[in-house]
């Protein structure tokens, strides 16, 4: 796992010139932050999801194993005929609610606001994440989890172009952090992808 501290992941996402939220009054008011490994691995869990809030002058972080990339299955198969969907690093404010992935279980999904992803189109197994390839809408790139049993060594089909998180035990809790956040600031969340390079930049 990408190794990582609270403080170095504010720098990052600041160093992108992306809002942190800061306000400590109630506590839960989150940032969701994944950190995409600078060499990514196809495939795999290689990637980092960070949620931290501050509350009462003190901050809190969770830390869990992701992939922000999709899986072998997808980049081969794609879904879209433009290709495989990438997101693309940035901030997405307020694009993200609570709602059901695929209609079956709680997850944090798309569905606010627009996010920006490459289109990956010439089904091998690298990432191609190309200036002139990038489209912007609604497309449905939620944080979910992969396996609801297991961990699973490999992202396969578990994802077309979310943002998915490996262990489901570890979902369990962010969904419990998310919704408690929910309940207290509304059900409107901002998610920050940066890169593993942002860290020593910050």
């Amino acid at each position: 796992m990408i190794d990582i501290d609270i403080f170095t992941i504010i720098g990052a996402v600041e160093s992108r010139g992306f809002s942190v939220f800061k306000n400590d009054t109630k506590p839960y008011n989150l940032n969701i932050v994944g950190v995409r490994a600078s060499e990514p691995t196809t495939n795999k869990f290689n990637d980092l999801m960070c949620v931290f809030w501050k509350y009462e002058g003190q901050w809190n972080m969770y830390k869990m194993q992701c992939t922000t990339l999709p899986g072998l299955y997808w980049l081969e198969n794609p879904m879209n005929s433009k290709g495989c969907a990438i997101l693309k690093e940035g901030q997405y404010n307020g694009a993200y609610e609570i709602d059901l992935h695929n209609g079956k279980y709680e997850a944090i999904c798309q569905r606010l606001g627009d996010v920006t992803v490459y289109r990956d189109d010439d089904k091998d197994t690298e990432y191609d994440m190309l200036e002139g390839t990038e489209q912007t809408g609604m497309f449905g790139i939620n944080l979910h989890r992969a396996s609801a049993y297991k961990e699973l060594d490999d992202v396969d089909k578990n994802s077309a172009g979310c943002q998915v998180i490996q262990d489901p035990n570890e979902f369990e809790v962010h969904m419990e952090i998310a919704n408690k956040a929910a309940e207290i600031w509304g059900n409107k969340f901002t998610y920050t992808l940066i890169n593993e390079k942002d860290l020593y930049n910050g």
